[in-house]
């Protein structure tokens, strides 16, 4: 019973759409705007810089939440089935008909609190790369493509590496068409410099 409270938890709590809260608070329909994207980085874009960093961080604290309730709760592999519950909550919503966001950032949550090891690479390697192209979906497909591959090699066990393939696989493919358009020129950057004052 505790186990099946864990992971239904974590996929309401996934499911919570915090782009869509943050675009209602300036009366926008994220997925309307920018690249329609429910995803902390569309409202980076679209809603400016501090509504973008509140989502990513309530986006990763979801994930991390998910996994601390999850381990209270049970013990053994369950915690990776939380895990991965949260992150298909965020990009199968049940409040809006299965379509949120693309998981990067309630995975990087996630893995936060399952790998934190894994995960400190991955965040150095994410802000490197957004740091130096602009590019949020460069940076989220290389993490992805460099998680399972970590894991490995950092020595985690098989639960967690089936979960961190899984998660790569998903979160390569939701990026498929931000691929075609960073292959084609035609991605969108975000804008990292400070707002100018008036």
């Amino acid at each position: 019973m505790r186990e099946a409270l864990a992971v239904v938890l974590a996929y309401l709590l996934g499911s919570i759409p915090f782009a869509l809260l943050a675009g209602r608070l300036r009366g926008v329909d994220l997925r309307e705007v920018g690249s329609g994207n429910l995803g902390a980085a569309n409202v980076f874009r679209s809603l400016g810089r501090g509504l973008g960093l509140a989502v990513m961080a309530a986006d990763i604290g979801k994930g991390v939440l998910a996994v601390l309730l999850a381990r209270w709760l049970t013990d053994s592999f369950w915690p990776v089935i939380a895990a991965g519950a949260v992150v298909a909550g965020h990009i199968f919503p049940v409040w809006l008909r299965f379509r949120g966001g693309k998981g990067v950032a309630v995975g990087c949550g996630a893995v936060i609190a399952l790998m934190p090891l894994a995960s400190a690479v991955l965040i150095v390697l994410w802000v490197a790369i957004v740091a130096a192209t602009r590019y949020t979906s460069l940076a989220s497909v290389t993490c992805a493509l460099a998680f399972t591959p970590l894991a490995w090699a950092l020595g985690y066990p098989w639960p967690n590496l089936v979960f961190a393939g899984i998660v790569s696989a998903v979160v390569v493919a939701r990026h498929r068409d931000n691929v075609v358009r960073l292959l084609h020129g035609k991605e969108l950057r975000i804008d990292l410099r400070r707002p100018r004052r008036a």
